[in-house]
């Protein structure tokens, strides 16, 4: 119980931490999840990502559910994701009735500008982090330069790439192992 109460308070503290979305909750996850608790690896991280990317649902809880999930099976899914949406509920919840009234003042358009550049530095420190533990031969960059310049050049579904840097890597797998086994 006390280490279900432990990701719970780990998931809210990430929760109320996030502003801006699901990639702006990477840099947080990875220093919480993977720094701190050492409950994944950078690489579990990316997958989960990936793959959270992929399923239906926003991306930060379902993140939060596969890796409570690994931890402690169906329960630690539920509670993290429950930690990570509590914070945002309370939050939207109080902030919901005055928002309209505040949001027009020019110092909350300044303050949110000023947060949605933050996400961004956030955001492109995590891609960072994460290209530089995922972008190890010449085959995984290209495969990085493909996927970078459809999603700047399309409006494609994220899914679409997700799927395509997949079939990509298990046919590089099979062509490097043929080649491998030819030698």
């Amino acid at each position: 119980m006390k280490q279900l109460l432990i990701l719970f308070l780990t998931f809210a503290k990430v929760g109320v931490m996030t502003f801006g979305g699901g990639y702006a909750m990477l840099p947080i996850l990875q220093r919480e999840i993977v720094e701190n608790k050492g409950w994944a690896t950078e690489e579990e991280l990316a997958d989960y990502f990936a793959i959270g990317q992929c399923t239906p649902g926003v991306i930060a809880v379902n993140t939060a559910t596969f890796i409570g999930r690994k931890r402690f099976g169906i329960a630690g899914g539920v509670v993290a994701t429950l930690g990570v949406v509590f914070p945002s509920l309370i939050i939207i919840s109080l902030l919901a009735g005055v928002i309209t009234q505040f949001s027009e003042l020019a110092w909350v358009k300044n303050a949110f500008a000023g947060v949605r550049v933050c996400v961004c530095v956030l955001i492109a420190n995590a891609v960072w982090k994460l290209g530089k533990k995922s972008i190890v031969d010449k085959w995984t960059a290209g495969i990085f330069l493909v996927i970078a310049a459809a999603a700047i050049l399309t409006d494609w579904s994220p899914v679409v790439f997700v799927l395509f840097a997949g079939v990509c890597g298990v046919v590089l797998q099979v062509l490097l192992r043929k080649g491998a086994a030819a030698k």
